[in-house]
């Protein structure tokens, strides 16, 4: 307990390039990881003799559901864990362990809900989402399997948030490790010793989330971890509960709009193109994760270094981290969408022997990934809008790229340009949303920083006339 205090304390007192660095390189670690349970399994799946294109199409077409089962915990997690840190700046331990407890009782809810609707209607969701009668069927068998490790996945990914939010950066980085480990050692077995293909790949995925899951509930209950998961706290309490919703809505909208957005490009890739389009985007989706994620790694990472100062008044600390957050995710989404723009063979090789399916993903991959290499940006602004607990801001620019650019553009321009249309509205849609996040970043960074000084000013007279 005494050394994880150390840690904590140190958000607020050590050289910010090292401390970033601590920070981010444990938290992009992870975002790698946790990628590797929906990557390894499309590889393998991928990989699989005589059926493999087919059934990691059908597979693909379940990337909605899972995604909107992250987004709750997103909703949880990242809405809960920036408010933790704030008190913690603040020595408010107590109030972080209550809003630590009230994100753990949503989970619990969410995943009750979430697991019961979605094996109810999870054929026509499927249908919706770009499946056909050649892949529903696969689609079905990986997702009935996977809906049950809900609240694995949920606890693993909702609370592990809890534990680098107090400066205990590696330690969340082995909560995930531990499950990738399980998760690439039983793919395999499971895929091709058993013979189970994509019920396999599923079954191997919750077995590892459940494992990630107890070593998460095992830290943040015991003496090791600065707040404590303790069951009294776990009763919603309204007042916590709106608090954590009113910054939660930003990630879970960003999250969960990588549903309505695959809905959408693969519903239009199924009628303008059929199964190989839809194939396209199935890889795509995933080479997509493995840009944004270590980016968005390190901007978790950096996270909580901002709001624990935001917390503590500390101003030029904040205006440090920030600048330098900024010009790391950029470098970031340079390099490795540029690999994505300049040597789409390099990646569209990883997930099919298909010469065919690679050979027409390698085509688009150009044109869909050309805007992502300053979304860099975009994710850096959007993270310190959470951090500084800058609800209405982040919902909107959570909203902006994706509801309002991307979807509609998606739907539009196919109709001129055929095919190829849904390809290219991602650029667009992202180069307008950052250029206008840096905007309205500029503008509402400046007033947070002003009020900090107005904070500080009515603190330094409070404690004169003391």
């Amino acid at each position: 307990m005494q050394d994880q205090m150390k840690k904590e304390e140190r958000l607020g007192s050590a050289p910010i390039g090292r401390l970033m660095a601590s920070m981010a390189v444990p938290a992009v670690a992870a975002q790698l990881i946790n990628l590797l349970y929906n990557i390894v399994d499309r590889v393998y799946i991928g990989h699989i003799a005589e059926y493999g294109d087919t059934a990691l199409t059908g597979v693909g077409v379940t990337f909605p559901i899972i995604m909107l089962i992250s987004a709750f915990s997103a909703f949880a997690g990242m809405g809960g864990a920036p408010l933790a840190s704030i008190e913690l700046g603040r020595k408010q331990y107590e109030r972080a362990e209550k809003i630590l407890g009230n994100c753990a009782g949503l989970i619990v809810i969410f995943a009750v809900i979430l697991t019961v609707l979605f094996s109810v209607i999870k054929t026509p969701v499927l249908y919706a989402f770009g499946a056909s009668d050649v892949t529903i069927g696969y689609a079905e068998s990986y997702i009935e399997i996977y809906l049950a490790g809900t609240i694995f996945v949920q606890a693993a990914l909702g609370l592990n948030t809890f534990i680098s939010g107090q400066g205990a950066a590696r330690t969340a980085m082995c909560s995930v490790l531990i499950g990738a480990v399980i998760n690439i050692c039983l793919d395999p077995v499971f895929i091709f010793g058993f013979g189970m293909g994509v019920r396999g790949a599923a079954l191997a995925t919750i077995i590892s989330q459940a494992v990630s899951a107890a070593w998460v509930v095992r830290f943040l209950a015991s003496k090791k971890s600065v707040i404590r998961l303790r069951l009294r706290n776990m009763r919603p309490n309204a007042e916590i509960v709106k608090q954590v919703a009113a910054l939660g809505i930003s990630p879970f909208i960003m999250q969960s709009t990588e549903s309505l957005v695959s809905i959408t490009l693969n519903s239009g890739l199924q009628k303008y193109g059929g199964d190989m389009y839809v194939g396209t985007m199935a890889i795509m989706s995933s080479i997509m994760q493995l840009i944004i994620i270590p980016v968005q790694g390190i901007t978790q990472g950096v996270q909580p270094i901002i709001s624990y100062n935001f917390g503590a008044g500390n101003k030029e600390r904040v205006k440090g981290v920030f600048s330098r957050l900024v010009l790391v995710s950029l470098a970031g989404t340079l390099i490795l969408g540029g690999i994505a723009v300049f040597m789409p063979q390099l990646y569209a090789g990883i997930f099919t022997d298909n010469q065919m399916l690679s050979e027409l993903t390698s085509r688009f991959m150009p044109i869909y990934f050309f805007g992502i290499m300053i979304f860099g940006i975009q994710s850096a602004c959007q993270s310190t809008f959470i951090a500084l607990g800058q609800a209405k801001v982040s919902v909107f620019i959570a909203l902006l790229r994706k509801v309002l650019l991307l979807i509609p553009l998606a739907v539009i321009f196919p109709r001129f340009m055929g095919v190829v249309g849904i390809y290219r509205a991602e650029p667009v849609a992202d180069i307008i949303s950052v250029l206008t996040t840096s905007v309205l970043f500029a503008v509402t960074f400046k007033k947070v920083l002003h009020g900090m000084d107005k904070s500080d000013m009515i603190g330094k007279n409070i404690r004169k006339e003391v």
